[in-house]
């Protein structure tokens, strides 16, 4: 899953692609696709505390000409990052398919409006609402085992009550909501505990790229995050190798899990081709081989 931001403030885009218009925006997109996203995420609007919620009508100027723009260029899955009514139903008219809801299904009518429309719907865990900054006076959990078992129980019920409401099992995807209401460690003790939540039977995504617990670990900003993200990935694949990955550096990606396939025997290499030049060397932009 391809990360693309239809929003200004995303603390997370370079300053060219924050400011960029819709073409570019479009752009960057099916450059994703190229690069092997199978599914596009679309947000309207950062998930960052210190930047004020914006109005619906701002947020539906931000995704809908984008997301109109992508589906009559590229036949990939569309999601859009909202929790909003209203956002996501234009969103769902535009061309989206999935529902990525931040805020744990906080809105009753968003569950129903799935099952209406039949589209994927990803739960998130998380204990405040969206835009909301967890403060260090009001942290959550005492200890990991605290914060794995609240996640744990958190979307169990989640996927109970949204089956009971008429979705499909294979429609719900589960979210454990790295940073969200978390600590970076709160997060690295969820994370660790992926089996567990695996065990529920739903699809996990996994928004692991360029979060807070691996700028902990790193010492990096968010943009200088890639290495880190990769080994969250690897450890976090391991534990639940069927999950959605939801990450801004796809090609990165792509290379690095095509490399893990090899080396765990997944995928082999022609035995007796040695490689091929191109490849080999690299070479000047423009030259002839």
């Amino acid at each position: 899953m391809g990360v693309v931001n239809a929003s200004p403030e995303s603390f997370s885009d370079s300053e060219a692609l924050a400011r960029a218009d819709l073409t570019r925006r479009t752009e960057h997109a099916l450059e994703l696709v190229e690069q092997g996203a199978d599914i596009l995420d679309i947000g309207g609007q950062s998930a960052r505390t210190d930047q004020k919620e914006i109005s619906i009508d701002e947020e539906l100027s931000r995704i809908v000409p984008l997301l109109e723009a992508i589906a009559a260029r590229s036949a990939v899955a569309l999601s859009i990052d909202a929790y909003r009514p209203a956002v996501i139903s234009a969103a769902l008219d535009a061309g989206a398919s999935i529902i990525n809801d931040v805020s744990g299904l906080a809105d009753p009518a968003i569950a129903p409006l799935a099952v209406e429309r039949q589209a994927a719907l990803v739960v998130m865990h998380t204990r405040l609402a969206p835009k909301v900054r967890l403060k260090k006076e009001d942290l959550f959990y005492a200890d990991p085992e605290e914060a794995r078992a609240d996640v744990l129980s958190f979307l169990g019920h989640r996927l109970t009550a949204l089956v009971a409401e008429g979705l499909s099992p294979d429609q719900i995807i589960l979210d454990p909501g790295p940073d969200f209401a978390k600590t970076p460690a709160q997060t690295v003790a969820v994370v660790q505990g992926l089996s567990e939540l695996g065990a529920l039977g739903a699809p996990l995504l996994l928004a692991l790229s360029r979060k807070d617990f691996v700028g902990a670990a790193t010492k990096q900003p968010p943009r200088s995050r890639l290495a880190g993200t990769l080994a969250a990935i690897g450890f976090c694949t391991a534990l639940a190798p069927q999950s959605i990955l939801r990450v801004h550096d796809v090609a990165a990606t792509r290379d690095y899990l095509a490399v893990l396939e090899v080396l765990e025997g997944h995928r082999s290499l022609e035995w007796n081709e040695p490689l091929a030049d191109e490849l080999r060397y690299d070479r000047p932009s423009g030259s002839t081989p």
